[in-house]
């Protein structure tokens, strides 16, 4: 790969899956002990796309609770454990990639984040993780009221801080959200680890 640094002024991550390990597993465990296929059953039912795309898009997540409530009467402890209990579906920093968020932070680069996230629940999230004020802006869908890979919410990041595309490496988990921003002329990363990542960014000469 071609050694860039010239052109690449803005890193923009994703969070939860690249600097933040969240999974509802880390809050159904204290009701499905020693039930892992009873339990996977309950999130394959509850965590549809349907489901995600409410809450990324900023409806109100007591109103998706009661429908899955609806649905599922048998469930309503567990479906409604995820609104009282959401704060415990968050297993910490992923230490490799803040590592790499701070090696960035020394650069002169803009550092900005884009996630697919509840406005509800995201307050929680900055509460909790420091390194999150490390970002110039942070462009959550809830807020927006749109998600990835919809093209709008890059367009948004993009306009609202006067960035451009081909200067401006994008860092997302889902592939689908990655190719979704090449499509707007950033230069797209596949997270999979933090050291693929590491790698990949000396690559392309910012660290």
């Amino acid at each position: 790969m071609v050694n860039q640094t010239s052109n690449l002024k803005n890193i923009v991550f994703d969070l939860g899956g690249v600097l933040i390990d969240w999974n509802p597993r880390y809050l159904y465990r204290n009701f499905f002990v020693n039930k892992e296929v009873e339990m996977e059953d309950f999130l394959q039912k509850m965590f549809t796309e349907e489901w995600t795309k409410r809450e990324d898009t900023g409806r109100p997540l007591l109103e998706t609770i009661e429908i899955f409530c609806q649905q599922y009467p048998e469930k309503t402890d567990l479906v409604k454990a995820y609104h009282e209990r959401w704060y415990d579906t968050l297993g910490g920093e992923i230490v490799g990639t803040v590592a790499i968020l701070k090696q960035l932070k020394q650069k002169d680069l803009g550092l900005y984040a884009l996630t697919n996230w509840s406005n509800e629940t995201f307050p929680y999230a900055k509460k909790r993780f420091a390194f999150l004020n490390d970002f110039a802006d942070i462009v959550v869908s809830g807020e927006e009221k749109v998600i990835k890979p919809d093209p709008k919410i890059y367009e948004i990041l993009l306009q609202r801080n006067k960035l451009q595309a081909h200067e401006s490496v994008f860092i997302d988990d889902r592939l689908v959200n990655v190719k979704a921003a090449e499509a707007l002329g950033m230069i797209g990363l596949h997270f999979t680890s933090s050291e693929n990542l590491q790698e990949a960014l000396l690559e392309l000469g910012v660290l």
